[in-house]
């Protein structure tokens, strides 16, 4: 089976992380984001990921060739030239999909959640018709495009944009299983598959949702990155607890590397990532925050709703808090208190940030 990863462009709503990495290639939870999805891919029977890309770099490149062969796998690019929406890219690789005749999975690449591949491809094969779609709850439908769908068969009917009063609260969760007949509904060109393939598949009675058990975010901004984080922890300790660490300096669902260094008398947790060769030194304070590979958190520091990007370092009896992000290789000197700072890459802060705003 084949599948295609709609990666698109270069992670604006990712920056200042995007600025040194390309946004697949962020890691989530100790693993770069696509791999969460390439690799429940492979473990459903998908031998083949096209990856859309509105440009490639040498990085995204090397990586995955690298993780195709570990995985026994084929990953292709399928470069576009100019924007494609999210339509286009499908016609963009057609050729890939016209090979054979059996469904393919689409997949947008800043969701996490539990990638129930299996169950999916059971449902779509049972229903017989062009397309399935996966859709997930949420509390706030108004926000939204909303699914109006029979909930004994799954057959949609329509998709209202941001419903003034209550018509569903099922939101496209932006995982798909189409027939290659889909393609004859695409052409070739800047086009979205929610407002010009989608609708006209209902209006044939071709298209499906199914709900997605457990969780589900777009990571793509880092006030939902952590969100996910925390959504994503909390599933680990219902399913695999052992990956979770468990010992007197940590605090609820925590996950760290096992080459990072951990100080006495540290506070870790709840909800915490630590990358590799990480060093977390002595009566530091992290709570609900990333911490990227190779960082350091001198003494007495206090991370909270935070991001630290690859190679940073965090003076002593430092505050951090309210979406800090840092890019890759910041420098945040002894006693600062840094309030919802971005802070670009290779950039050395001497004065505190009392107010959000992006530190060139």
């Amino acid at each position: 089976m084949k599948a295609l990863i709609l990666v698109g462009g270069y992670g604006t709503r990712l920056r200042p992380l995007t600025l040194t990495k390309p946004k697949p290639l962020v890691e989530f939870a100790n693993k770069p984001m696509v791999l969460h999805q390439i690799e429940a891919l492979q473990k459903a029977g998908v031998d083949h990921v096209i990856l859309a890309v509105s440009y490639l770099s040498d990085m995204l490149d090397k990586e995955m060739s690298e993780e195709a062969s570990r995985l026994g796998i084929k990953i292709t690019m399928s470069q576009e030239d100019e924007p494609l929406g999210t339509a286009g890219p499908l016609a963009l690789a057609k050729k890939y999909f016209q090979e054979t005749q059996e469904p393919f999975f689409v997949l947008n690449s800043d969701v996490i959640c539990e990638f129930p591949f299996d169950d999916m491809l059971k449902f779509h094969l049972n229903h017989k018709r062009e397309g399935t779609i996966m859709v997930t709850k949420v509390e706030e439908p108004s926000k939204y495009g909303v699914v109006v769908y029979d909930r004994s068969t799954g057959l949609i009917h329509r998709f209202v944009e941001k419903p003034k009063e209550f018509v569903s609260n099922r939101i496209n969760a932006g995982l798909y299983i189409f027939n290659p007949q889909i393609l004859d509904r695409i052409e070739l060109r800047n086009m979205s598959i929610e407002k010009e393939v989608f609708p006209y598949m209902c209006q044939d009675n071709e298209l499906y949702a199914m709900e997605l058990p457990g969780f589900w975010m777009d990571v793509g901004q880092p006030k939902d990155y952590l969100t996910g984080m925390c959504m994503y922890l909390e599933s680990l300790r219902k399913n695999k607890s052992e990956l979770l660490q468990t010992d007197s300096s940590v605090v609820g669902n925590v996950l760290i590397d096992a080459s990072a260094k951990i100080g006495k008398d540290c506070r870790i947790g709840p909800n915490v990532i630590i990358g590799p060769n990480v060093v977390v030194e002595d009566g530091v304070c992290i709570k609900r925050s990333t911490i990227l590979g190779n960082s350091t958190i001198k003494s007495h520091s206090w991370v909270q709703s935070s991001i630290v990007g690859w190679k940073c370092n965090v003076g002593k009896w430092v505050r951090m808090e309210n979406v800090t992000v840092l890019g890759e290789d910041v420098v945040v000197k002894d006693e600062l208190y840094i309030n919802g700072g971005y802070i670009l890459p290779h950039k050395s802060i001497g004065d505190s940030v009392p107010e959000p705003q992006i530190i060139m």
